[in-house]
């Protein structure tokens, strides 16, 4: 018998037959396989029958009592039977003394291996062994075999994905960086343009309490010295309240300060962002670069009843992008928030002593006897499996809803902490426990 692994299909096909439904991330079980099998005792005529009418055969298959024997290939059976008294030999006797002559060395791989380790083992074979087909084993006691020649074909196929990913990447970021860089440029203008009237209006705050205080004092001072009131001044008082506007006045002051303070500090926050574009590092200070982020995150954090725990270290200025890196912060809390909120949404109906949480510990620490900065940053959300972990920093990758991630934070901080500035970007995470994020960057 001799059949592919489609059903129902007694000639070869093609080798390029699947081809155009590979992926990166292919098998061996997605490529075409032949499936003939012969007992090891039938005569060698059957098998010398069957690769007459079947060109394309790589091999055959030799199983005892259905358990597998070995192969042998095409290339090898001719041979055999091509020297002197090899049909008069093997014809007519059992394969397993043809076998003894013609076996070789035989590869075999999982249904699972990647198209791409199963070329690069075929290829680590001996020359003379380069061209023999592969043994694959589907599962427990099923085997195909798979031809040398489409293997290569299929990992050409899979090479020409991965340069025209690579390229789709490339472009990707390319645009990214355009985008970033557009970005700086925009908040330094507006940072700029706020600046100016906020400022304006933070300095004038002292002035302005000081001449309401001074004015209060004096309608106190008026109400003791006149101690005979004309009855419209009586009702002009009562009706604007003057008693409760002397009290709410100097909160409503206080108030407007922490606000104008507060924009303040956000004005200040995106100009950090503004210099996404620096051109080289320069001495900054860290805890500055982390404070950004979470003013501007503020009101999702507010809005998911998040509690931030600062643990500041005593850190020296560190020489860096400040930009760059209060960017991947900014990455790096906000997927906290996203896997907090997630969390607070499955306990929507549950348990309520849960509280979200995001603690943020900056250290030195000790690597190779030299001092490097350590930026941990924690949430106590959902955690990661082991299988998005390995790709978590994959371009594209995301484990979000359509429209709301693009799968290229975390890959850019990643550049950013590595490329940028030779550190490392670590993962700890537990299902159901928490994620944490370490930045790890050399100090100099």
């Amino acid at each position: 018998m001799v059949a592919l692994k489609e059903p129902d299909t007694k000639l070869p096909v093609p080798s390029q037959s699947k081809t155009q439904n590979l992926h990166l991330e292919s098998t061996l079980k997605d490529l075409s396989l032949y499936d003939f099998q012969v007992e090891c005792s039938h005569p060698g005529k059957e098998v010398a029958q069957t690769f007459q009418e079947n060109p394309l055969l790589p091999g055959v298959i030799l199983t005892d009592q259905g358990q597998f024997v070995g192969m042998i290939s095409r290339r090898r059976f001719l041979e055999q039977m091509s020297r002197p008294y090899g049909l008069e030999l093997f014809l007519k006797r059992p394969l397993y003394s043809l076998y003894r002559f013609a076996s070789a060395d035989v590869l075999r791989l999982q249904g699972e291996t990647p198209i791409v380790e199963a070329a690069r083992r075929s290829l680590q074979r001996s020359a003379q062994m380069l061209y023999e087909p592969l043994v694959v084993e589907l599962e427990v006691g099923t085997y195909r075999l798979l031809d040398v020649h489409q293997l290569l074909i299929a990992q050409s196929k899979i090479h020409e994905l991965t340069t025209k990913l690579l390229h789709e990447q490339t472009q990707a970021q390319l645009i990214q960086t355009e985008k970033m860089a557009s970005l700086g440029q925009m908040l330094a203008s507006i940072a700029h343009e706020i600046k100016n009237p906020v400022g304006c209006i933070t300095c004038n705050f002292d002035f302005l309490n000081n001449y309401c205080e001074k004015i209060i004092a004096v309608l106190l001072a008026y109400e003791g010295e006149i101690t005979e009131k004309s009855e419209s001044l009586a009702e002009l008082k009562q009706e604007f309240d003057i008693e409760f506007i002397v009290e709410d006045l100097p909160k409503i002051l206080t108030s407007m300060a922490t606000g104008s303070d507060r924009l303040t500090k956000i004005v200040g926050g995106l100009q950090y962002f503004s210099h996404l574009s620096e051109t080289r590092p320069q001495p900054a200070d860290i805890h500055e670069c982390i404070e950004n982020p979470l003013i501007i995150l503020n009101n999702r954090l507010n809005k998911a009843g998040i509690n931030v725990i600062k643990n500041n270290g005593d850190i020296p200025p560190v020489n860096c992008y400040s930009g760059q890196l209060s960017q991947v912060f900014m990455n790096l809390i906000s997927n906290a928030i996203d896997a907090l909120t997630d969390k607070l949404s499955e306990q929507a109906t549950g348990s309520k002593t849960w509280q979200p949480q995001i603690e943020i510990t900056t250290e030195i620490v000790q690597r190779s006897a030299a001092d490097w900065l350590s930026v941990r940053i924690a949430d106590n959300g959902l955690g990661m499996p082991p299988e998005i972990q390995q790709r978590i920093f994959e371009m594209f990758f995301t484990t979000k809803p359509v429209g709301k991630g693009t799968g290229l934070g975390l890959t850019i901080s990643h550049q950013i902490v590595t490329q940028k500035h030779g550190g490392e970007l670590l993962l700890h995470s537990q299902p159901e426990t928490g994620t944490e994020f370490q930045v790890l960057l050399p100090l100099q």
